[in-house]
């Protein structure tokens, strides 16, 4: 009986391991399934100056994983030629993501692929690190003759820009010209009431009076409109052609005009046309003022005679004199060169009206002190707006991008300097006018493992600036991480600077960069006037564009 117990106990403990080893494989199976697998890859570790290696990342991930590649030069010192598109394959709910980069490097040398971040879920993953030897290209020197390195030669700056706004600029001119012709300038073509108002003042009467006569006054009973437009007619010619002021009389007043004129002898009209005219003005005057109405023949007969009132007169009225002539060309000369100077007047009156509206609107949108420095011009605007060029200034090489190439700077060093230092080579820009400058130096220390002094640089520089002139110098120090994740130190702050070949002193800000390892030192060193934001935003460019090499 005990052996059996035994026996059974023995069952029991061995079926309790067996199912605990069990579930232990089964969950290592399922961690294994759904943890990410990541491999690399490279083509080759060995290639010549220029050419390119491929290196190749596999990211296997479930499918709801999101997973983040490595971005833009993070694979310094080598340079990163393309990144090519991810390509994606599905099993299931598993994902397997890969991803190709192509890198290369220009010096020859062994070059250390750095680790790279796989980013999936927020959680990073780390990658191998590889070594990839760069090899010079041999050449024959028998075959190919060798030659001394040309001399640096400025290049004409080219006018191609200039040229393009120059020609925008006259089409602008030629568009608001053309408006200005059209809408003042041209000769348009006369309206029939223009045509009409150019007439002698007599032929304008009988017209008038022949328009009357088929006008519909009468058939539509409107009196009044019907005589006052007739004794208008008759009252404007007098004015006009026998020089009376007619228009602002009354019926007597404009009577007793015509008899003094022509008892005077100036008007030679008989006593019937006089009365005649005296007798339409009366019934105007009734139908006008009392709301009389005459006889549609009546009124027909009174136009009649007001036609032959004004050709009388005209017949009545002396030949005009030479002088009155001249007189009276002169006088229309005058009232055309009036209308010319007031259409003159109107046009650049709308011109300038124009142009002040297109930059208001301007300065709203883009802001008037940029319309003014685009206008007028602003030295740092222009280098903000100019070809940037990316390049690598001395060994160990410092790579930026600035808006003009930066000039070798002959640098020599002092006795005391030339023990611990055993190469110096320095690249810079000047921009008097814009108080701009940029300079890079790259240090090559004589004993190979010593460590850069970074304070005593530091104190090296700022003590640069006081000899220049410089006061009350701020200094800020904070830590620098470059695009690849080298990091270095950046020191920043204001203070008053000097103006070149002047002893005036002008805010102004700097920031310095340096970096460095066993054996070298880089720095770099910016310098701009205070509150110029367009120096601002070419300092925050060069900064983000910093890539340094950290080995020699």
């Amino acid at each position: 009986m005990m052996n059996n117990d035994y026996l059974v106990k023995k069952s029991i403990s061995f079926i309790k391991r067996s199912m605990s080893i069990v579930l232990f494989l089964i969950g290592a199976y399922l961690s294994a399934q759904q943890s990410p697998h990541i491999t690399t890859k490279i083509d080759t570790t060995k290639i010549k100056i220029g050419e390119q290696v491929k290196w190749t990342v596999t990211v296997d991930v479930d499918s709801t994983d999101q997973v983040i590649f490595p971005e833009g030069q993070t694979f310094s010192p080598l340079e990163t030629v393309e990144a090519f598109a991810t390509d994606t394959t599905r099993k299931k709910d598993r994902l397997t993501l890969q991803k190709i980069y192509a890198l290369t490097q220009f010096d020859s040398g062994a070059y250390k692929l750095p680790s790279q971040r796989i980013e999936i879920n927020g959680t990073g993953y780390m990658t191998d690190s590889m070594l990839i030897n760069v090899a010079t290209v041999s050449v024959d020197t028998l075959a190919q003759k060798m030659y001394d390195i040309k001399p640096l030669i400025n290049v004409t700056k080219s006018n191609v820009e200039l040229w393009k706004y120059l020609i925008i600029g006259l089409l602008v001119l030629a568009f608001l010209g053309g408006l200005f012709y059209w809408f003042v300038l041209r000769k348009r073509p006369l309206s029939e009431e223009e045509k009409v108002a150019l007439l002698p003042p007599y032929d304008r009467a009988l017209l008038e009076l022949k328009r009357l006569e088929n006008s519909k006054y009468l058939i539509q009973d409107e009196y009044k409109e019907y005589y006052s437009e007739l004794t208008t007619i008759v009252r404007s010619y007098l004015e006009e052609d026998a020089h009376i002021t007619a228009l602002e009389s009354t019926t007597g007043q404009l009577i007793e005009k015509l008899e003094l004129l022509k008892d005077a002898g100036e008007l030679k009209l008989d006593d019937d046309t006089i009365n005649q005219f005296q007798q339409i003005l009366q019934t105007a005057d009734l139908v006008k003022f009392a709301k009389n109405k005459p006889s549609t023949s009546v009124a027909e007969q009174d136009r009649k005679l007001v036609e032959q009132i004004v050709v009388k007169t005209h017949d009545a009225l002396p030949e005009p004199t030479a002088e009155e002539l001249l007189e009276k060309a002169e006088y229309q000369e005058e009232l055309e060169r009036k209308k010319k100077k007031k259409k003159l007047v109107i046009g650049i009156a709308s011109l300038v009206a124009v142009l002040l509206i297109a930059t208001t609107i301007a300065g709203f949108k883009l802001g008037f002190g940029y319309l003014k420095d685009t206008v007028v011009g602003h030295p740092t605007k222009e280098l903000l707006e100019s070809d940037w060029i990316r390049s690598s200034y001395g060994f160990p090489p410092i790579q930026l991008e600035t808006p003009e190439v930066l000039v070798r700077q002959e640098v020599k060093l002092p006795p005391e300097a030339k023990a611990s230092i055993s190469d110096i080579q320095a690249f810079g820009y000047r921009n008097s006018s814009a108080l701009f400058s940029i300079a890079t130096t790259s240090v090559t220390l004589s004993q190979q493992d010593a460590e850069p002094d970074f304070e005593k640089t530091i104190e090296q520089i700022l003590s640069n600036f006081e000899s220049q002139g410089a006061k009350d110098i701020i200094t800020k120090q904070d830590e620098f991480t470059t695009i690849s994740g080298i990091k270095g130190l950046k020191v920043y702050g204001s203070g008053e600077f000097a103006v070149p070949k002047s002893k005036e002193l002008i805010e102004g800000e700097y920031t310095v960069l340096l970096f460095g390892g066993k054996g070298f030192q880089q720095y770099i060193i910016l310098t701009w006037l205070k509150d110029d934001a367009y120096a601002q935003k070419i300092v925050d460019r060069i900064l983000a564009s910093v890539e340094v090499k950290t080995e020699v």
